[in-house]
């Protein structure tokens, strides 16, 4: 634990207050962790949700971990474990702990700095809602051997021909990444790791999906309601990226949103939009709560 608080307005919790949202966040985390470690601890796999805590590889732990954010310092809080927890400083009153903004800010500069840049540019630009998860379907075309280990739910064949009757108008680079060979070159933007701070923008479900990545990566600075506030919409983004993949999820109790119909795109759109307003709100609950000026 660091020796000082850094000066700036904090906001104090009575020690009654702050252990109550704890103990409520602490609940909520293991609310919507509980399927996977359960599913962990029996050793088994699930082609969907897996890749919340693959993908983005950070443990239910992590999201079970309660942080008041920069700004707010927790009263009779110095003989608990988080006093040994980093980036946390003694504060003003005797006893009492607060995050350690400053010390954030000059060990992780860059990485801040990219944050903000991130979320203040994906939410400032308009989305984008005309690729209709076509990302996925870009995964496999023409390619007879798969990431996924579940069947296709139009064939090889059927397949490539929904990828060879739309555009592909994939902005993320984390998703391009994994275009095969024939369907990389069909793409309208050709993205990579340096341009993506022009090109995110927030009707990508990608986009969205990584608000959360965002979050943890700010560790204490984060109120840890909004961390799992972001967990949640990546986990309802999640969803709809798999029921608008071209993979056969049935077994698993997943419906298709079967975007190479008229019907499929307008419910794929629809829920991209609702999608990129909560994705921007979060946006924005993250740059107030952490409040990058200050630090």
């Amino acid at each position: 634990m660091s020796a000082a608080l850094d000066t700036a307005t904090v906001t104090r919790l009575a020690r009654d207050e702050w252990r109550a949202r704890e103990a409520a966040h602490e609940a909520r985390a293991d609310a919507l962790t509980a399927e996977h470690r359960e599913r962990a601890a029996r050793g088994e796999m699930h082609p969907v949700w897996d890749f919340l805590f693959t993908y983005y590889s950070y443990k239910p732990a992590v999201l079970r971990r309660w942080h008041p954010s920069a700004g707010v310092e927790l009263a009779d809080a110095a003989g608990e474990p988080r006093a040994g927890w980093r980036w946390y400083v003694a504060g003003s009153a005797p006893g009492s702990l607060a995050v350690d903004r400053a010390g954030f800010a000059a060990e992780k500069g860059s990485l801040a700095r990219l944050i903000e840049m991130m979320l203040r540019r994906t939410a400032e630009r308009p989305g984008r809602f005309g690729c209709f998860g076509l990302h996925e379907w870009a995964m496999v075309y023409r390619q007879r051997e798969h990431r996924h280990p579940v069947p296709l739910r139009l064939g090889q064949d059927g397949t490539d021909a929904v990828v060879d009757a739309h555009e592909l108008r994939c902005t993320h680079y984390d998703a391009f990444r994994f275009f095969t060979p024939d369907a990389a070159p069909l793409n309208h933007h050709a993205p990579t790791r340096d341009t993506q701070p022009v090109l995110d923008q927030p009707g990508c479900l990608h986009a969205g999906m990584d608000v959360y990545k965002w979050a943890v990566k700010l560790g204490p600075l984060m109120p840890g309601e909004v961390l799992l506030d972001t967990f949640e919409l990546a986990r309802d983004i999640r969803r709809l990226d798999m029921e608008a993949a071209p993979y056969d999820l049935s077994s698993w109790g997943f419906a298709p949103v079967r975007i190479e119909t008229p019907e499929g795109k307008a419910e794929y759109v629809r829920r991209q939009r609702e999608f990129a307003e909560r994705g921007n709100a979060l946006r924005r609950r993250i740059l107030e709560a952490w409040d990058p000026a200050a630090a």
